[in-house]
């Protein structure tokens, strides 16, 4: 397997085998062919205008959507069809910045093909004249990615919090990094993909951040979702992303900008215009 071919794992969408989602004429999702049928059971909530379906007009309002949304999100979970409910709202808007419409289950936004955001923090260190990164292996029993390897801290951007305070929350929980030492992270731009998966639909924007940590920093997991973390040479680094199933895919994707920013994938590399394209959709 290459980097491109990392890259590409997480293209994996054609516009034609899903239904766009509509609020007040507004597309916020995009719900799969497959699942369609799954929501024509909920008629009082939606309407089915040919190819497109829209949240009826009567149900207007922050907490009337999200009452409503609750109501499908739960009924779909358990029929089995939404898995690895986490009791955690995220927010959906038209985009990034502006008032929500409505919140929804973190563990249904894939099934309507919400876009979600999160923070990824690449956590590396200067060994001599030499870069290491901090790899953290995901626990086991994630419903996402388990036992896969992942950034030093990683998570999704849930209502209620900011960027940076989100930063420092999941700095705490899952490295035990302090405020003070989380706020040097730098922010470095976005990576963002859609892709169909068995979930749903991804079509997320990671928020990405780079932290020099001192040398004998050493990090330890508080929210029970590490297995473990590796300190790794930028090689191994290199020589690991670039295959298939070792990192989960999307944090695959955070480290290959990482290693093109920091000029450890050279502009011969193969298919290098194509890699960092397909960074962002």
């Amino acid at each position: 397997m290459t980097l491109l071919d990392r890259v590409r794992s997480c293209a994996d969408y054609n516009c034609e085998e899903f239904y766009p989602l509509l609020v007040d004429g507004n597309r916020v999702g995009q719900v799969s062919a497959r699942n369609v049928g799954n929501l024509t059971d909920f008629k009082s909530i939606f309407e089915f205008n040919r190819a497109e379906i829209h949240l009826r007009k009567n149900i207007r309002g922050f907490r009337h959507r999200s009452s409503a949304m609750r109501e499908v999100a739960e009924k779909l979970s358990s029929r089995g069809l939404i898995s690895g409910w986490r009791n955690e709202l995220y927010p959906v808007a038209h985009k990034f910045g502006v008032p929500a419409i409505f919140d929804i289950e973190r563990a249904a936004v894939p099934f309507f093909g919400f876009r979600g955001y999160g923070v990824h923090i690449n956590g590396w260190v200067k060994v001599g004249d030499d870069v290491h990164m901090w790899i953290g292996r995901r626990s086991y029993t994630k419903p996402t990615g388990a036992g896969e390897l992942d950034q030093i801290v990683a998570g999704g951007l849930p209502s209620g919090i900011n960027v940076m305070d989100n930063v420092i929350k999941e700095c705490q929980e899952e490295a035990n990094i302090d405020a003070l030492m989380a706020k040097q992270a730098v922010p470095v731009g976005t990576v963002s993909y859609k892709t169909k998966r068995k979930e749903g639909l991804r079509n997320d924007v990671l928020f990405n951040y780079d932290l020099c940590l001192p040398l004998d920093f050493k990090p330890i997991n508080m929210d029970g979702e590490v297995e473990e973390f590796m300190l790794w040479p930028i090689s191994k680094v290199l020589r690991e992303v670039a295959k298939e199933g070792v990192f989960k895919f999307n944090s695959a994707l955070v480290i290959i900008d990482f290693l093109v920013r920091h000029g450890f994938i050279e502009s011969d590399c193969p298919g290098y215009t194509e890699i960092i394209s397909g960074l962002h959709c």
